[in-house]
């Protein structure tokens, strides 16, 4: 029953019975329901008015008598066998090996200086299966082929159809595979463990004999070479691409048809070479390929008077002194391969050169009548086509395929990656754009200069990339004689004019102090103050500018 019957001790008789009047729901509980769409059955658990059903009761009550019960009722007695999981070889010795070293010879026909080769090689037995492979050690420049030599593979043993197994190798043994003896000396570590922990008894270590070939290249010759103290390489980044240029007169006149011809020598700094060029005129009649010698060294004294100069060429050993930068002087006659040249003047950085290394020679130029057909006074620069830079112009005018310009190497080298950043602010008449501000980068290996404009919120101008890396000419410089902006110029508070766009520097990275104060001398007093006055905070607490 469901519902309870309170009579209060009075009989059951029809109309003498009464519910009990504290009940309130009367209603039958649901047995259908729907989950995720679907109409599913389930089971009530209560009767009408929330009683409980006289099933439960049954169910709770016997659930309570089982759990004071054994548990040996439930899950059987305690003792019971457990067996180990089973795990098959394949997957107990799956990438575990035994390493191996060893050697063979090599035998080594008609050959007097060596009888026969030592070659070490490594022995790697796979337990899983019980194969074999034999490896040999790459060595760089052998004439060998090495690597591999047997692939991994199950070795036959004897003629019984048996293969070798671990308990088949030891150390000290020979190991017959294929008509090769494979000398056993040494194993690893993991080698050794496993063969002790299955009761075998391993041999002493033994060393790989020495091959005789390599033993006979360690010994050295008894020579001696006295160390030079010249360094090429400092003397190829020092002198590469300078070049002393000096003008000269070559008198000829003694010949049939001789005249006197202007040339210019060049005497190449970087390697003691001299190249004598010709200078020809329009239409004059001569050869239009101006080299007269090409790019040489040449001897000043030989030791020997009787060397057969005409029929053999003049070696290295066979001179004793060669021209150098101070052999040349102007207003006197050097004697180049026989021929007499006049030297009367030399371009400006012959000059400076001449007082920085050798102060104690007079490079002043004479005067001669055929001065004026030298090229210093006739060539002119042709005007700037508007193509490229000033360089790439030029380029143009020299050639008919056009090269890249030349770069100073050494600067590249002594400069790469020093860069000095500046912060700066846009001087526009335009109020709405006092708030951009700008990161100006000089990059002193090509002396270019790149602007990049930093991010302003809510400011309305895109940042990023303002100008790529270029060469800012400063204003009032004309396009056929540039002169650039340098580190010199670039001081706290001064205005830089780019493109028609001026920017005023307000702030400097600290690396920026430290370099112009390494070349103090060429940077003048007003720049260095105004960094010093800017970054004085920074300098006193380690901190360089902010460029976030």
């Amino acid at each position: 029953m469901s519902c309870k019957w309170n009579s209060h001790g009075l009989p059951f008789f029809p109309g003498y019975t009464f519910r009990d009047v504290t009940k309130s729901a009367f209603h039958r509980p649901q047995t259908l329901g729907y989950r995720n769409g679907y109409a599913l059955p389930r089971r009530p658990t209560v009767g009408i008015g929330q009683d409980p059903l006289l099933s439960e009761q049954l169910n709770q009550q016997m659930l309570s008598e089982l759990s004071f019960e054994a548990p040996e009722v439930t899950y059987g007695p305690s003792d019971q066998i457990l067996y180990e999981d089973f795990i098959p070889a394949h997957v107990a010795l799956d990438k575990k090996l035994l390493r191996f070293y060893a050697y063979f010879i090599e035998d080594i026909l008609y050959c007097p200086e060596e009888q026969y080769h030592v070659r070490p090689v490594v022995i790697y037995y796979y337990l899983e299966d019980d194969s074999m492979c034999i490896i040999e050690p790459m060595v760089e420049n052998s004439g060998m082929p090495q690597g591999k030599r047997i692939k991994r593979q199950h070795l036959p043993k004897n003629e019984r159809g048996e293969h070798y197994e671990w308990k088949d190798l030891n150390l000290g043994m020979d190991l017959d595979v294929y008509g090769v003896k494979y000398h056993i000396t040494d194993c690893d570590a993991f080698t050794k463990e496993f063969m002790e922990s299955e009761g075998m008894v391993l041999n002493d270590p033994e060393t790989i004999p020495e091959d005789p070939y390599i033993k006979r290249r360690k010994i050295k010759t008894p020579h001696h070479i006295t160390p030079s103290n010249f360094d090429k390489m400092h003397r190829f980044l020092a002198m590469d691409r300078k070049v002393l240029r000096f003008f000269a007169l070559w008198d000829d006149s003694d010949c049939l048809f001789g005249d006197t011809w202007a040339v210019i020598i060049h005497y190449y700094l970087v390697d003691d070479t001299i190249e004598i060029r010709e200078v020809h005129e329009r239409n004059s009649g001569r050869d239009p390929f101006p080299i007269l010698m090409r790019r040489r060294r040449i001897h000043k004294k030989i030791k020997s008077e009787n060397f057969p100069s005409c029929v053999m060429e003049v070696s290295k050993e066979d001179v004793d002194e060669y021209y150098s930068p101070k052999d040349f002087q102007l207003g006197q006659t050097i004697k180049l391969l026989s021929r007499r040249f006049l030297l009367f003047d030399c371009d400006g950085f012959t000059k400076e050169y001449y007082q920085k290394n050798h102060p104690d020679l007079e490079m002043k130029p004479i005067e001669v009548q055929e001065r004026a057909d030298t090229p210093e006074e006739k060539k002119e620069i042709p005007p700037y086509n508007g193509f490229g830079s000033l360089e790439d112009s030029l380029q143009n005018c020299l050639s008919l395929n056009p090269e890249p310009p030349k770069v100073d190497v050494l600067k590249m080298f002594e400069n790469d990656g020093k860069v000095l950043r500046y912060i700066a602010r846009l001087d526009s008449p335009y109020p709405e754009e006092e708030c951009r501000r700008f990161i100006l980068s000089y990059f002193l290996s090509n002396d270019m200069i790149s602007i990049f404009e930093k991010p302003v919120r809510n400011s309305g101008f895109m940042s990023g990339k303002f100008l790529e890396k270029t060469r800012i000419p400063k204003p009032g410089s004309t396009v056929e004689n540039p002169e650039f902006y340098s580190p010199a110029d670039f001081a706290i508070g001064a205005t830089v004019e780019v493109f028609s766009h001026h920017f005023v520097l307000t702030d400097a990275d600290l690396y920026v102090l430290e370099y112009l104060e390494s070349i103090s001398s060429q940077i003048p007093s007003q720049t260095l103050e105004s960094l010093q006055k800017k970054l004085g905070v920074g300098m006193t607490s380690g901190q360089p500018a902010s460029f976030q």
